[in-house]
């Protein structure tokens, strides 16, 4: 049953009811769609997101992006898209794999489900990545390629490096290091290392999601179902913001608190779980068929901007603001774009809402290929202003010339769309396809071992 009472009833003023009819066509057209609702918005928005950090890992290699000064601050505020995708996973999960503030399915076919929707993209991440690596190695255009192997790695800090720059932070794994991280890699774990980012960095991102997961059919039932659900996002900020503050309080900025602050997974936990409150909030207004008013719709996304670009501003004074934005601070501001983008009604178009589901399924695999797909299309970008009949007698001094090439700004919204299209690609052809056979195996596996009798 839908709760009443409580701090959400306090909206009165800023709420209105919906007409019966349109109730009744919404709850037709989700009958239609397989009993759950599908966000249109939603499904945009996480796209976005995923184009928004290709474009925040990227643009910034070109010279002449790095004059513009009001784009290198927006540019700054890139894990904006990264929290705002974890609070949306809370959102949806709770939306697919809930009703009526319980499960729709037990906690271990939630867990294989969502094990073989991560692990195929995973390791085929990984396999391009270090085909990649191998690739450009062996090109070795100077200056950054000369050192792409599989040991390179960079300490994460938020310290002034001062003279001693980047060079200080820059590390070659041992065997040892090696071996871990591999490791590390292979079982989704990559993410407690706080050290340094390892292969395919952005990598981190699944093994933040996966660790949350494990959590999802624990606290979920429990979340949907407190009363006082804008307290509970209050509270959940106000525990996210203790790290950061503690961190700035003992002034410890190098690492590996940085990378504790950055992706350890039970630090950033509170986003994902309040994403699954805001569900509840939402789900409790559509089931108490109350919207808001387009004027306050207005004011909310007024909020979302300023706070998006108070941030990008922020960034560039005091280093704690980091921190601060990083982890807390934008909590509000992302789940208040979530929240409206859920509001966006499906079109009666099929064509429109099949491509919003491609496009949609394609934001993970942007998130994590991006970067091996932008070391190919840069390379090749160079390689192609040198290249002559002489490159094939003496591939070494092309590769100097390569080194000395700037990549030109005419050619990025090309490289946008074959990302696109291979992230597309591959979520279809490639990660699809392995994910029913590990769902057909292992659903099997946990179907038989519910039927058989205890």
């Amino acid at each position: 049953m839908a709760e009443k009472g409580g701090t959400e009833n306090d909206w009165s003023g800023y709420v209105t009811t919906e007409r019966a009819e349109q109730s009744v066509m919404r709850q037709k057209t989700v009958a239609e769609r397989g009993g759950k609702e599908h966000f249109i918005g939603l499904e945009w928005l996480r796209f976005l997101l995923g184009l928004y950090i290709v474009i925040f890992h990227t643009l910034h290699n070109y010279p002449q992006i790095q004059k513009i000064d009001w784009i290198m601050s927006i540019l700054g505020a890139g894990f904006f898209a990264t929290s705002c995708f974890f609070v949306l996973s809370g959102f949806l999960l709770a939306h697919v794999y809930c009703y009526d503030g319980k499960l729709r399915e037990t906690a271990t076919s939630f867990w294989t489900k969502r094990f073989s929707n991560l692990y195929p993209l995973h390791i085929f991440s990984l396999l391009l990545t270090f085909t990649v690596l191998l690739i450009i190695h062996k090109l070795g255009i100077p200056p950054d390629d000369v050192k792409a192997t599989v040991r390179f790695v960079v300490y994460d800090t938020n310290v002034d490096l001062g003279a001693a720059g980047r060079a200080s932070i820059e590390h070659y794994m041992s065997n040892g290091e090696l071996l871990l991280n591999l490791l590390l890699q292979i079982f989704m774990l990559q993410a407690w290392n706080p050290y340094y980012l390892t292969f395919n960095a952005p990598l981190w991102s699944i093994s933040t999601l996966f660790f949350f997961y494990l959590f999802f059919p624990y606290v979920t039932p429990y979340l949907l179902r407190v009363k006082h659900k804008i307290g509970w996002i209050a509270m959940l900020m106000l525990l996210y913001l203790i790290p950061p503050l503690w961190v700035i309080y003992n002034g410890d900025y190098g690492t590996p608190f940085t990378g504790m602050l950055h992706r350890m997974p039970i630090l950033r936990l509170p986003e994902f779980l309040a994403g699954i409150v805001c569900y509840g909030l939402f789900r409790q207004l559509r089931d108490n068929h109350q919207a808001l008013q387009w004027p306050i719709k207005m004011l909310i996304g007024m909020f979302v901007v300023s706070s998006f670009l108070l941030a990008a501003w922020l960034l560039k004074q005091e280093r704690y603001w980091y921190f601060l934005l990083h982890n807390g601070l934008l909590l509000p501001a992302q789940l208040a774009l979530i929240y409206l983008c859920a509001l966006i009604k499906s079109p009666d178009n099929k064509r429109l809402d099949g491509w919003s589901r491609r496009l949609g399924a394609a934001s993970l695999p942007l998130f994590v290929l991006h970067v091996p797909v932008f070391v190919l299309f840069s390379r090749s970008e160079k390689i192609l202003q040198i290249l002559s009949f002489e490159c094939l007698q003496s591939w070494g001094s092309c590769a100097l010339q390569a080194g000395e090439q700037t990549l030109s700004l005419w050619y990025y919204p090309l490289f946008l769309l074959l990302t696109i299209v291979i992230c597309i690609w591959a979520q279809e052809h490639a990660v699809q396809p392995v994910r029913q056979l590990i769902l057909k195996h292992l659903l099997a596996k946990t179907t038989s071992g519910h039927a058989q009798p205890g």
